[in-house]
């Protein structure tokens, strides 16, 4: 997989952190790490990142209403995560369940990027 630049979006800041680093240990440049739909909104219109992932749940926000946003200015590969069970607008959304392995999140990634490129 190329190096990409990515931008996390999540409201706890020790997990996004945390999935900054792992991002950064397998090679990959993390442009951003936002934790509201606003900051979200700005920075990937402001950064044009290769690939999101993203919280489903900002606190009282949504990270699903910061991608129906963002995807207005354009297509943008995503992923999202959640700690529970949710429901996102696409059916064929990828969505990585946390806790998480290294491993799941590169197949996630993967998958997103391989839809992206077929487009």
């Amino acid at each position: 997989m190329k190096v990409l630049r990515i931008l996390v979006v999540e409201d706890d800041a020790n997990i996004g952190i945390l999935l900054a680093e792992m991002l950064a240990g397998m090679g990959h440049e993390v442009c951003a790490v936002e934790a509201t739909e606003a900051g979200a909104v700005g920075a990937a219109i402001r950064l044009k990142p290769d690939l999101m992932i993203v919280d489903v749940s900002l606190g009282d926000e949504s990270g699903v209403s910061a991608v129906a946003e963002i995807l207005r200015n354009g297509v943008v590969p995503h992923v999202f995560m959640s700690a529970t069970r949710v429901r996102v607008p696409s059916a064929d959304a990828i969505v990585l369940q946390k806790p998480f392995k290294e491993s799941e999140l590169i197949q996630a990634m993967e998958r997103v990027l391989g839809r992206a490129t077929a487009l």
